[in-house]
């Protein structure tokens, strides 16, 4: 005949269990879980024997609620698969390990509304700190949630942290680390411009149809700000949206070269748009950089291995999440900071080829 199982058993001990075992009070045993009472050692030991009897697990989270914080920092990304966010996602967990906390990441896959849900399971189960990397929208609805959020989680102890996003506003309690996004468009678009290119297509842009995004924004206003600078007219039928990955780049290149509009350059808005670019113009017959130049934005490992190497803005990812959790959890700190941007010349952009085309 089979053995009854009893019902302590099949479920997960309670303090209650093992004070019971022990012969003492729930407070004792408490006491002795948490470690920050003093308790006799005949005391200590009962309890701790019929912990290992019931093989009884501490409620970490409770523990954790109970003194205030759970130690755990929440890291919000559009795509965990994207080599710039991957390497921001590595940074924030190695701190947040240093910091001793245990680093939770979640992924939006770009919806704003999924991103607040996370927001309010994260203010709910009172994060340390909770972290979004990348680009933020600047749909006026979304951005006033935000603020809510922000202030919402700063009464509850937490910390909204915006990585590579810009400020809500000088009065919101949130953390902000980002770096010079437009700076750094501004600075390449200036590079080709001064490689006598005069018509740059920028492959990256919103499409019309989707919530407007800071970097996009950030990235295409560099661009557009270098050709006033240099007295250039950019030819906005040469701005050609897409998402950030290879496949939509190279989509978004066939529909360029589709157009029949004369180029000599493109602005991939990342690297991993490049690599979808460099290859269809290669499948088009163009080569680079002696018909077409291109460069990139990122500076993710993948530009070293394109060829020619792509000419790209290097953005400093692992400081960003490194920065991002250690300013978040001291507040003592400046909760404000601006990361520079700088150029990396490699092989894929050289002088617009004779008299610019078009």
């Amino acid at each position: 005949m089979a053995r009854r199982v009893s019902s302590t058993e099949t479920e997960r001990a309670t303090i209650r269990d093992v004070a019971a075992r022990a012969g003492v009070s729930p407070a004792t045993a408490a006491r002795v879980v948490a470690g920050d009472y003093p308790v006799a050692a005949a005391t200590r030991a009962k309890v701790q024997r019929a912990m290992r009897e019931l093989d009884y697990v501490p409620n970490a989270q409770a523990r954790a609620l109970a003194k205030g914080g759970t130690k755990t920092v929440a890291f919000l990304v559009d795509d965990i698969t994207g080599p710039s966010f991957a390497y921001v996602a590595k940074a924030v967990e190695e701190q947040a390990a240093a910091e001793g906390r245990l680093c939770m990441v979640c992924t939006t896959h770009g919806d704003p509304a999924r991103e607040l849900a996370i927001l309010e399971t994260m203010r709910e189960h009172s994060a340390d700190a909770v972290i979004l990397v990348g680009s933020g929208w600047l749909d006026e609805a979304h951005r006033s949630r935000l603020v809510s959020f922000a202030h919402a989680l700063d009464k509850s102890g937490s910390r909204l942290v915006l990585a590579g996003q810009p400020q809500l506003g000088p009065d919101v309690p949130a953390t902000v680390v980002e770096y010079d996004n437009t700076g750094g468009a501004y600075a390449i678009s200036s590079y080709l411009l001064s490689l006598g290119h005069r018509r740059i297509a920028f492959v990256g842009a919103d499409r019309p149809d989707e919530a407007p995004s800071t970097t996009k924004a950030g990235r295409l206003g560099g661009f557009v700000r270098a050709h006033e600078a240099h007295g250039v007219e950019h030819d906005p039928e040469l701005v050609v949206p897409s998402e950030f990955t290879r496949e939509m780049g190279a989509r978004a290149t066939k529909r360029l070269l589709a157009t029949g509009r004369e180029f000599t350059a493109v602005f991939a808005a990342t690297d991993m748009v490049a690599a979808g670019v460099l290859a269809v113009l290669r499948e088009a017959g163009l080569r680079v950089p002696e018909d077409v130049s291109l460069v990139g934005y990122d500076d993710i490992p993948l530009a070293l291995d394109l060829w020619p190497p792509l000419t790209t803005v290097h953005v400093p990812t692992e400081e960003l999440g490194r920065a991002a959790v250690r300013l978040a959890l001291h507040p003592e700190e400046p909760q404000h900071l601006v990361l520079g941007t700088h150029i990396v010349i490699r092989g894929s952009a050289g002088p617009a080829p004779g008299p610019s085309r078009g």
